[in-house]
């Protein structure tokens, strides 16, 4: 079943189009990972589905319901997450946990506690001493205690430690498990490779790519650092192969997935005595697909 679905959505500020036609949609018991540079439009498309913002044109709509007119009764059912958490200075990080717990009609307090051990947060301190991974905390911890079907998350780890981003993810994944869905707007791309089933790309406005991973994969490159008992030759000529490095008998390279076979062949005829490969990540894939595009300088992350 479909949780969130949107159709052509547009989003205009005066002359500027911030989004331009954008199509995804989030399944029950999926996560769903949301990328793209900064100014991408991630953030735009996100307040729309918040209600905070009206779409210029298209439908947002979450449960069937529609995110601007339904916004109400559409927030029952969603927890939400910014990258950026802000806070009253005067509660605490207990009591804030608890508002946002009344305003949902109730808290799982035993899940509350024990997410407030997980993520090693002091709920009895001020907000105003809280560092900005302790505000974050107040708001997962916030999220995952409430019985919501859909979780909105704008970069929900901003701030956090290693080990704090392992708590959370442990609570994404249980939450899947529960049948919950996951909107996930990341630029820690391991973490979108962990956890999201699919992935959105979204550039300029538009969405450029929604696949799974594996779907995903033909626009990355292998990482190959070889040893070989004879100096390789011609390497730099066979097509697919990029950023070749020679040191001695060493080179690194990276090489088009659908070029692997051919250029795996070609190295073994000088005797290799070592190779070691690295999986593509997601960097690559925003790298790889920019380059095609034209656009070789355009970073990846941050908040749009």
């Amino acid at each position: 079943m479909t949780v969130l679905k949107v159709t052509e959505l547009t989003k205009r500020f005066g002359k500027f189009t911030a989004l331009d036609g954008v199509n995804l949609d989030v399944d029950e018991g999926e996560v769903f990972g949301f990328i793209g540079p900064n100014g991408a439009g991630k953030s735009t498309t996100i307040r729309i589905l918040l209600g905070i913002l009206k779409a210029t044109e298209g439908a947002a709509k979450i449960f069937g319901n529609d995110a601007w007119s339904d916004a109400v009764e559409i927030h029952k059912r969603i927890a939400y997450v910014p990258g950026d958490v802000n806070l009253w200075p005067n509660l605490t990080g207990g009591e804030v946990i608890d508002l946002f717990g009344s305003l949902r009609g109730g808290i799982n307090k035993q899940r509350r506690d024990e997410l407030i051990k997980r993520f090693d947060l002091d709920p009895s301190k001020k907000c105003r001493t809280y560092s900005k991974g302790n505000r974050q905390k107040v708001a997962l911890v916030a999220a995952f205690s409430s019985d919501a079907d859909l979780y909105i998350l704008d970069e929900p780890t901003s701030g956090l430690d290693p080990l704090m981003e392992q708590v959370f993810q442990a609570c994404v994944l249980e939450a899947k498990n529960a049948g919950k869905s996951i909107l996930l707007s990341s630029h820690i791309l391991s973490e979108v490779e962990k956890l999201c089933d699919r992935v959105g790309i979204i550039r300029q406005g538009k969405i450029i790519e929604t696949g799974t991973l594996n779907e995903l994969r033909h626009l990355t490159r292998t990482n190959l650092l070889v040893e070989t008992k004879n100096r390789v030759k011609d390497l730099n000529d066979f097509p697919g192969v990029h950023e070749l490095v020679e040191k001695g008998q060493t080179i690194s390279f990276q090489v088009d997935s659908e070029q692997l076979d051919s250029v795996i062949k070609h190295i073994s005829q000088y005797g290799v005595t070592k190779l070691e490969s690295a999986a593509p990540t997601l960097e690559d894939l925003f790298m790889q697909h920019y380059e095609r595009k034209g656009n070789p300088e355009i970073g990846v992350g941050g908040r749009s």
